[in-house]
């Protein structure tokens, strides 16, 4: 491998602008794609096969009317008036008019009609359920001359009016324009007083703002303090955002092909970014150790520099693809689709760090490193190095007993909110309290009850020897849905012409997020109920509400076998690359204690608020259902990068005659850093998406933020010295039997440097 990656370095130094050219074409190819195909992006993210997505299928075959998704607008005014004076009225009505007179919107009317049930049918239907629940509730639909507005309902102060409306499509489906017009017909009211607030679904997500450049200007900081010249640092930005570039833009170009969701690009630039960064960082500073230390020319630096530092970049990229790509087995279309994407991003940045950079470098030239920096490394030459790594190795490794028990310690308090971890979708009830979003949440659960924010749509079946619903069933049904505990309110949007489906809205008393909530959905699930068997259905539980629930119970329950799958690749990959089968087991114990720590602080900050002013939130909630997988595929991928970087500089120190706690050492201090550098600027970038507007980007910033700062500092800097020194030599064991059946990489070069000198002789 390194002999190979030796003559492709060599090639691109030699022939820079064939490979320079050709990087540029294809970012000109990819450009012209998209614009050809634009960009299709969406926020649907369904889970294939679970309960609440096979119903929606069906309403989509059988009834495409009432599978849209649901929104709504609430219209509040000062403290103490009332939106039931005739002026206000007028205008709300005429408002809700134009909001149903919009194309992909459905008129109540209509959709009874066509249901087969006439609004009269609907209201009886609610003057019943509210006898059979024994009390009237706390609000009632606001009128206009006797009449009620359709799908308005008045609060019992009179102060909230909740406007609920349902699209003939879901939300990722509708053009953009329709959100936009329902915003206008909506906001009209408020030259009456009255303020008008969208719910959380209709109000657009910016995906990505300015604060995200801040990584990019601390790791250009980080980059020339470590490289200790503009040149040098820029190569490694320049390269990622190439790599950046093509990735992104190419998964946005054929975004019409698949089906790609707005967080999709982000994550992909989150990890190319960090990668294509550090992959750069890692041969420039290899070519000008070889440069300053070995006295070697710009061109054969270069080739050994992409020959040895190389072939740990791309088993590191090997790594982290593998990682992701795992994602692909547990069959979630949209997860797959955000693995697919990061991981093309991970493979253009090696193929650019591997090509485009050594072509790059041979532009450059000798000048790569400054006078001053040859300089100041001859002098250097003539004294003994102590540095700080050499100190903190050495320290380390004569402590390692407490060492190793303190991190553990340490990490394992770190992982204690685990347990309390609760997995869901961000809402309205997370939104800081400044948005319309959050405002509409709290309007709606101060003057409605929390579960208005979270209806569910129940789709009632006759069992097979039951024959058909009659609207009679139908309204006993109800006032059976309404008698539970927790039911605020039960509404039959009406029975098909065959007589066998019913459609009927229910609002829960309990929020969306809430475990009542989630234990109501599988209690009227159950095919054993109490009201199943009186009334012989089958009834289906689906809307926003239930595919959250859904979706977070299926993740749950595929994350350990995504564990087990990503764990097994990597272990065979380090242990091709280390040659040793204590290197890979530590690397993997290591990781998981990192990333229950990752996750522990994560539940502590987003989950129970802990420091929310300081990361621009102001209300705890759910951590991101899918966030746990993606974020342990991502780290998982690169805390192997820091393992590689840094164990794979103690093997050359042990292959080539360090042993003990000297390879430890030395290796360390070779290594260690340009791993600092690359893990300050890897926190740095996710750091940088801990500001987004989005809660879903905040959490997934700060969680791999948190947890590359865990696993590069506390684990691989370490923890990882201070078990190495424990192992010793040992630490490189391989049986005999394995170590014949399993290929010989050369991931240190040793070789190619044996060739190179072999050359050199003759």
């Amino acid at each position: 491998m390194s002999t190979f990656l030796y003559k492709l370095g060599r090639s691109a130094y030699t022939k820079p602008w064939l490979f320079i050219v050709t990087w540029i074409a294809i970012l000109g190819i990819v450009l012209t794609v998209l614009g050809v195909n634009g960009v299709h992006v969406s926020s649907d993210m369904k889970i294939e096969g679970t309960e609440s997505q096979k119903v929606l299928d069906q309403l989509t075959e059988e009834l495409p009317e009432a599978s849209g998704g649901q929104a709504s607008i609430v219209f509040t005014t000062s403290t103490g008036e009332r939106l039931d004076t005739p002026e206000r009225l007028s205008a709300i009505s005429e408002a809700v008019n134009k909001v149903y007179n919009l194309d992909y919107v459905i008129n109540p009317i209509e959709m009874a009609a066509k249901a087969g049930a006439s609004m009269s049918d609907v209201a009886q239907g609610n003057e019943a359920t509210q006898a059979t629940a024994g009390e009237m509730p706390p609000y009632g639909p606001l009128m206009v001359n006797g009449v009620p507005i359709p799908g308005v309902m008045l609060a019992a102060d009179g102060g909230v009016a909740l406007f609920q409306f349902q699209f003939t499509v879901q939300q990722m489906s509708l053009p953009e324009s329709v959100p936009t017009s329902v915003i206008e017909a909506v906001t009209a009211v408020e030259k009456t007083g009255i303020s008008a607030l969208p719910s959380d679904s209709l109000m657009s997500k910016p995906a990505i703002g300015s604060t995200e450049a801040i990584g990019i200007v601390v790791a250009a900081v980080v980059l020339f303090m470590t490289l200790g010249s503009v040149v040098a640092a820029g190569l490694p930005l320049l390269t990622a955002l190439l790599g950046v570039g093509i990735s992104v833009g190419g998964a946005y170009a054929f975004s019409k092909m698949f089906h790609m969701t707005e967080l999709t690009p982000v994550l992909a630039l989150m990890v190319g970014l960090a990668v294509g960064i550090d992959y750069s960082l890692f041969i420039v500073n290899r070519q000008r150790r070889m440069i300053l230390e070995q006295g070697l020319s710009a061109q054969e630096a270069v080739s050994r520099a992409v020959g040895t530092a190389g072939s740990a970049v791309f088993f590191a990229g090997l790594t982290v693809i593998v990682a992701l790509c795992g994602m692909l087995v547990i069959g979630i279309g949209f997860l797959s689709a955000m693995a697919l994407v990061a991981a093309l991003a991970v493979l253009v940045n090696v193929l650019v760090a591997l090509t485009l950079l050594p072509a790059l470098l041979a532009l450059v030239g000798e000048r790569i490193c400054s006078a001053k920096a040859r300089m100041k490394s001859s002098n250097l030459a003539n004294k003994t190095r102590h540095g700080v790594a050499k100190r903190w190795a050495t320290g380390v490794t004569k402590s390692r007993w407490i060492i190793i028990v303190g991190v553990v310690v340490l990490l394992g308090v770190a992982a204690l909110p685990v347990a309390n971890m609760e997995m869901g979708i961000p809402s309205g009830a997370t939104a800081n309290l400044d948005t319309p979003a959050r405002q509409s949440y709290d309007a709606i659960s101060d003057g409605f009850g929390e579960g208005f924010n979270g209806p569910l749509l129940l789709v009632a079946e006759p069992q097979a020897s039951a024959g058909t619903l009659t609207p009679e069933t139908l309204g006993l049904l109800v006032q059976e849905l309404q008698k539970h505990d927790n039911v605020s309110l039960v509404t039959p949007m009406g029975l098909n012409k065959t007589g066998d489906m019913a459609i009927i809205s229910l609002i829960p008393k309990t929020g969306p997020t809430d475990a009542e909530t989630r234990d109501l959905v599988q209690e009227l699930r159950a095919s054993d109920s109490n009201i199943a068997q009186a009334y012989a259905v089958s009834i289906g539980v689906t809307g926003f509400t239930a595919i959250n629930i859904d979706m977070s119970a299926k993740l749950a329950e595929v994350f350990p076998l995504y564990v087990g799958i990503i764990v097994i690749l990597s272990l065979i990959i380090l242990m091709l690359v280390f040659r040793s089968i204590i290197i890979p087991i530590k690397a993997t114990v290591g990781f998981l204690l990192s990333v229950l720590a990752t996750f522990g602080i994560t539940t502590a900050v987003y989950q129970w608020g802990w420091l929310h002013s300081l990361f621009g939130f102001d209300t705890g909630g759910p951590l991101l259902s899918f966030m746990p997988i993606m974020v342990t595929g991502i780290l998982y991928g690169l805390a192997m990068d820091y393992q590689m970087f840094l164990v794979s500089s103690m093997r050359e120190s042990y292959v080539h005659g360090h042993h003990g706690t000297e390879s430890v050492i030395h290796g360390y201090d070779q290594a260690s850093r340009v791993v600092v550098a690359a893990a300050v600027i890897m926190v740095s970038v996710f750091a940088g998406f801990i500001f987004a507007h989005d809660i879903m980007i905040k959490q997934i910033g700060f969680a791999l933020a948190i947890g590359i700062l865990i696993d590069a500092f506390i684990i691989r800097m370490t923890l990882v010295p201070a078990i190495m020194s424990v192992f010793g030599d040992k630490a490189w064991w391989l049986p005999k039997w394995l170590d014949r059946l399993l290929p010989n990489l050369d991931v240190e070069g040793d070789k190619l440097i044996s060739e190179l000198k072999l050359q050199e002789r003759q």
